[in-house]
């Protein structure tokens, strides 16, 4: 069977050549007799495995020595609890809201101390992204909260904010990788895989060894970041699978020559997308240029009716899971790194077909 273009959300698409190595190696890796699924993460094959995604990832993020990079489980959802769990030492944090994943992590924080929602778009509908200030944060908070990309609203940060002393938390669940930044202005990075990693299962944590160390007494051991730092992610049986996935993706994504040339073809990407809603007479993005996404395309057309139809003749046609998220309606085409420029290319083509045939 042919394979379709799949614009979901996440799970995502994963490249090609990635299902096919695992393909290949699912019932045998290498000389070992036996998958990935069947080994034993203490053994000295996996043990490789792990140390070897971690090094690509270091290598492809540019990640400082003084970072530690954890491989957990609970996807970004269980972060927005470990996080105020382990950085609160004076019960307080900045929080920008920027849609409904910044929404819930401030939510969830407040269970533990302030979590004060410095800023906010959500009177623009989460159109936008609110202009930040270094003034605006709170000098004794103990971190300051973002969502670099908003993977239901389609925006994402044009500029990273400047929390100067305050370290600054990033949800990069929908975007890491996907373009270059400097880790070195985060104190935390976190991200589910199952948009630009690999498949669900790992969530990648990036932090500052300074932050590590200061969970209090009644933390879950489960939920205390030093002890997966301690352990090298491997306190417990970690999603061997996913990260096994997770390293394939990451020797693919350095073969295309790393972050810097993936970049240049998720603008790419994006640049075909927005260059025909702005010239569409049926469809529209209804996100501020300025904080447009590379990685998530909402767009919507003048009526619900016309949705439907769109999403139904584009399944038709190999264009899988256009339908909008539930709470915003229309269209939202996810085009992360694994969707080949082709891919966009055919969508772009449908929906102008689908104009002239609507009007």
């Amino acid at each position: 069977m042919e394979r379709v273009y799949n614009f979901s959300a996440g799970p995502s698409m994963l490249p090609l050549p990635v299902l096919e190595k695992a393909q290949k190696e699912l019932v045998s890796l290498g000389s070992t007799g036996m998958s990935v699924m069947e080994m034993s993460h203490r053994s000295g094959v996996y043990q490789n495995i792990v140390t070897e995604a971690e090094t690509l990832l270091r290598e492809l993020m540019n990640i400082p020595e003084n970072y530690k990079v954890l491989f957990l489980q609970g996807g970004a959802s269980l972060q927005f609890s470990m996080i105020p769990l382990n950085l609160f030492r004076n019960k307080k944090a900045d929080y920008v809201n920027t849609g409904s994943w910044s929404k819930k992590a401030a939510s969830e924080a407040k269970k533990y101390g302030e979590a004060r929602v410095v800023a906010s778009s959500e009177q623009d509908r989460f159109t936008t992204i609110p202009e930040l200030h270094r003034s605006m944060f709170d000098p004794e908070a103990d971190y300051v909260h973002i969502t670099t990309n908003n993977t239901i609203e389609g925006t994402c940060y044009a500029e990273i904010p400047d929390t100067g002393h305050v370290p600054l938390v990033a949800d990069m669940s929908s975007n890491i990788l996907s373009e270059v930044y400097d880790v070195s202005k985060f104190g935390l990075i976190y991200a589910g895989a199952q948009k630009n990693i690999g498949p669900a299962g790992v969530t990648v944590v990036i932090i500052r060894e300074d932050l590590i160390g200061h969970a209090p007494a009644f933390c879950p051991t489960m939920l205390d970041y030093k002890i997966h730092a301690d352990n090298e992610s491997m306190y417990n049986t970690p999603p061997t699978f996913a990260i096994y996935m997770a390293k394939l993706v990451f020797e693919w994504l350095k073969d295309l020559g790393g972050i810097p040339a993936m970049e240049k073809i998720n603008r790419e990407k994006a640049k075909l997308l927005y260059d025909f809603l702005d010239e569409s007479e049926m469809f529209q993005s209804p996100v501020a240029p300025k904080y447009r996404s590379l990685m998530n395309i909402p767009f919507t057309s003048p009526s619900a009716e016309l949705d439907k139809k769109f999403v139904q003749e584009a399944k038709a046609a190999g264009l899988e899971t256009l339908k909008g998220h539930r709470s915003v309606g229309g269209m939202r085409a996810s085009i992360y790194n694994a969707m080949p420029v082709e891919g966009v290319q055919k969508l772009v083509a449908f929906m102008k077909e689908f104009e002239r045939n609507n009007r």
